[in-house]
């Protein structure tokens, strides 16, 4: 089973396993991260799940697509590795994944 390593606003880092065939957003918010906020459940309408994954995963995951594109654009925390955790599907090659939960 994959493990990740979220780490909260806070910076404190907690690892967590991970189900492959989940999205990183529901592995976040199962875990109990309440800052999570995940508004519209992982349909890609919201950008509440915006995360800053590890830049050594890139090639990891999946491409991103252009309404996740657009949705980050109007995030005003967007940076080079921002992504909508719902749409990142668990995979085992996302063992050790590292995401950091973006401030809102």
């Amino acid at each position: 089973m994959p493990k990740l390593v979220i780490v909260n606003q806070a910076g404190e880092e907690t690892e967590v396993e991970a189900i492959v065939g989940r999205t990183v957003m529901e592995t976040i918010r199962d875990a109990g991260f309440d800052e999570m906020l995940a508004l519209c459940g992982g349909c890609c309408s919201c950008a509440t799940c915006h995360v800053q994954v590890d830049a050594s995963f890139a090639d990891k995951l999946p491409a991103i697509s252009a309404d996740e594109d657009d949705l980050l654009d109007s995030a005003d925390s967007r940076g080079e590795t921002s992504r909508l955790s719902c749409q990142l599907p668990i995979t085992d090659a996302l063992d050790g994944l590292r995401v950091t939960i973006v401030p809102e």
